[in-house]
C-alpha cells in the first residue's frame, strides 16, 4: 500500500509580458531591451503540506485557480515545483520519476484518447507500455471493459464515443496496469447521473482493494460520499482539512442564510446578530448579509420583520444546510466553483 506526502510545496509560474510600447517591428534593438519588463509571477502553490494515508480516498477541493491541478501535476511528474518536496510511497517524485510513474495512474480533466484506435486497442497498448505480457493484457482489458460497461463498444473507434464513454475509457486505461495510486481530476464532470453512480461504485471497489485515490472535484456530493478526508485550498494554501463530517460541523451554526436587501443598513445587521440561534453575520458584496445560524426557515419571518421596521426591503433569501460549500464561503466569502 502506498501513500502520498508533500512538504512545503511551492510553485511560481512566470509568463512573458505583452510587447512593450514602441518595441514592435522596426524598433531599435537597444530600445526594445531597455523597455523589457520583469516577468510577472503567479503563485500557484504557497507552502502546501499534505499527508495522505495508504488506502485513503482523499479529496482536493477549491475554486478554479486554487492550485489543485498544479498539485496533481507535481505529484504525477508533469510539473516541477519551485520549492518543497513530494513523495509517492518512499519515492521522491522529482528524483525518482520512473519509479513513481510505475506506481500511479492518471485521469486528466479532459479525455486525451487516441481517436485512431478502438477502446480495446487503447487498453492493450497501455498495458504493453507498462510491461504486461500479452495474456495479462488481454485478460485485464476484458475485465475493465466489462466493469466499465464498454464491452459492446470495445472494437469501435473512440472518435465516435460520447463524452461520458470517453471518460469511462480514460479511467479504465488509467487502471489497466493496476496502479497503487490513482489520480482523478474532476472524474464525474459532464457525466449523467447513472454514469456518475457507476463511476462512484468503481472508485469505492478500487479503493477497497487497498489502492490510494486522490481526486479533485467541484461536486460537493461526490466529495462527501467518496472521500475519507479532504483538503480545501485557495491561493495555494490550506483553508481546511479533515473528514467531510468534521468540516461540515465546523461551520458556525451549520445553516447559511444568504440575504439580499435593496440597500445597506448597518443598524439592521446589528439587529440580525441579536436573533436567537444566529451565530455570525457577515456583510456580502451584494447589499446583503450571510447569516450562520442553528436554524433555517424559521428565521425568515423574524428577519423580514426586522427589515420592515428598518425600512429595508428583503429581496431574496437562499437557505442551505451544513455543507462543504458553506465551509468555503465562511472562510473566503467565495464559492468553490468561482
Amino acid at each position: 500500500m502506498v501513500g502520498i506526502r508533500t512538504r512545503d510545496l511551492r510553485k511560481v509560474y512566470t509568463s512573458s509580458p505583452p510587447f512593450a510600447a514602441g518595441a514592435g517591428f522596426g524598433a531599435p534593438a537597444g530600445r526594445a531591451k531597455a523597455n523589457k519588463q520583469p516577468k510577472p509571477e503567479i503563485v500557484a502553490l504557497d507552502g502546501l503540506t499534505l499527508d495522505i494515508s495508504p488506502s485513503e480516498v482523499f479529496g482536493l477541493l477549491g475554486p478554479n485557480g486554487a492550485g489543485k491541478s498544479t498539485t496533481v501535476g507535481i505529484l504525477t511528474t508533469r510539473v516541477r515545483p519551485t520549492a518543497g518536496q513530494a513523495w509517492i510511497g518512499e519515492h521522491e517524485v522529482w528524483k525518482e520519476q520512473v519509479a513513481v510513474k510505475r506506481l500511479i495512474g492518471v485521469v486528466a480533466q479532459r479525455p486525451n484518447l487516441d481517436f485512431s484506435l478502438t477502446a480495446r486497442e487503447i487498453l492493450l497498448f497501455h498495458g504493453a507500455y507498462f510491461g504486461l505480457d500479452s495474456q495479462q493484457r488481454a485478460k485485464r482489458a476484458d475485465e475493465l471493459l466489462e466493469r466499465f460497461k464498454l464491452r459492446d463498444r470495445a472494437d469501435q473507434l473512440v472518435r465516435g464515443f460520447s463524452g461520458g464513454l470517453m471518460q469511462r475509457l480514460s479511467i479504465a486505461r488509467a487502471m489497466m496496469h493496476d496502479p497503487h495510486v490513482l489520480f482523478l481530476d474532476e472524474p464525474s464532470a459532464g457525466l449523467d447521473p447513472q454514469t456518475r453512480l457507476l463511476l462512484w461504485d468503481i472508485i469505492r471497489a478500487y479503493n477497497q482493494s487497498g489502492k490510494t485515490i486522490l481526486l479533485t472535484t467541484h461536486n460537493m456530493e461526490e466529495a462527501d460520499v467518496l472521500c475519507h478526508r479532504l483538503v480545501i485550498i485557495d491561493h495555494g494554501r490550506t483553508i481546511a482539512l479533515g473528514t467531510p463530517g468534521e468540516l461540515k460541523s465546523s461551520v458556525p451554526g451549520g445553516f447559511l442564510l444568504r440575504l439580499r436587501f435593496n440597500q445597506d443598513s448597518p443598524d439592521l445587521l446589528e439587529q440580525l446578530r441579536s436573533l436567537a440561534g444566529v451565530r455570525e453575520v457577515r456583510v456580502n458584496d451584494q447589499s446583503g448579509a450571510d447569516l450562520y445560524a442553528d436554524r433555517g426557515g424559521s428565521l425568515i419571518r423574524e428577519i423580514a420583520t426586522l427589515a420592515s421596521a428598518a425600512s429595508v426591503d428583503l429581496q431574496d433569501v437562499h437557505i442551505s444546510e451544513p455543507s462543504l460549500e458553506n465551509l468555503f464561503l465562511h472562510h473566503t466569502g467565495r464559492s468553490l466553483r468561482e
